[in-house]
């Protein structure tokens, strides 16, 4: 059953719905979304269970794409470029195999439509199931136990973006941990044997190794009407690390 997904819109021109990725929110693309909002309408959504859309009790790619096919027809929007990064890049991947000939082009950064291993992901759900948020009453507090799971400084500061006060003596995640860790295979996994005919652009981050060399082939048999662009010095995260050129390249199918 698909939910109300929180978005914010804004611009004029050719529609854009970006997604964000695991652990993330629409906050995570709004300064790729800003400069894009210049000479196109833009939507930054929320997917479930992240960031302030509903948390429900299931996360799989057929409902996320469900989830995004209610929003696009409640806001009336047809013919959009939809862009995702990592399982948003996924959630866009499997839209475009179950509502074919709705998009005009599909833009995809630094994903493939195949299965990924927990590996980079096994110590952040650690890290978020062993702490006690009722027992933290301070943001270093949590950052701090945080870093004893996670080395990666700037994956500390992501996750950090997730974390509110939900009431004056409480902190809370944005993200379901509980739905999250249990289902994360399901994020993780492949998105479908489908041929996808809509135009696709893949953004893959060269230092990243998301997209492989060896997944190339799969791609473009899977994508037929698609491109592959590398952005050389950028990893996973391109869009914080090279948004002028992803912009650019956004922008070059828009």
């Amino acid at each position: 059953m698909s939910v109300q997904l929180f978005h914010r819109r804004t611009g004029n021109g050719q529609p854009i719905v970006i997604l964000h990725g695991l652990f993330g929110s629409s906050d995570n693309l709004g300064s790729i979304g800003k400069e894009l909002a210049t000479d196109h309408e833009v939507m930054l959504v929320d997917q479930r269970d992240h960031g302030r859309s509903p948390h429900t009790d299931r996360i799989t790619y057929p409902l996320m794409a469900e989830d995004v096919f209610e929003l696009l027809a409640k806001e009336g929007l047809r013919d959009a470029v939809l862009v995702g990064h990592s399982m948003g890049g996924k959630t866009a991947m499997r839209f475009a195999q179950l509502y074919p000939g709705l998009l005009k082009q599909l833009v995809v950064i630094d994903i493939g439509p195949r299965e990924y291993t927990t590996r980079n992901h096994d110590h952040i759900i650690a890290a978020l199931k062993d702490i006690d948020l009722s027992q933290k009453h301070t943001r270093q507090e949590v950052e701090e136990h945080l870093a004893r799971f996670v080395p990666e400084p700037g994956v500390v500061q992501f996750l950090m973006k997730s974390l509110y006060w939900a009431t004056p003596e409480g902190l809370a995640w944005r993200f379901n941990v509980p739905v999250i860790s249990r289902d994360l295979k399901d994020i993780l996994a492949a998105i479908g044997p489908e041929t996808v005919r809509t135009p696709t652009l893949f953004i893959r981050g060269g230092q990243s190794d998301y997209i492989t060399r060896e997944d190339l082939p799969q791609i473009k048999e899977q994508f037929p009407a698609c491109r592959v662009e590398t952005i050389d010095f950028a990893g996973h995260w391109a869009h914080a690390q090279a948004p002028e050129e992803v912009v650019e390249l956004i922008r070059s199918v828009s």
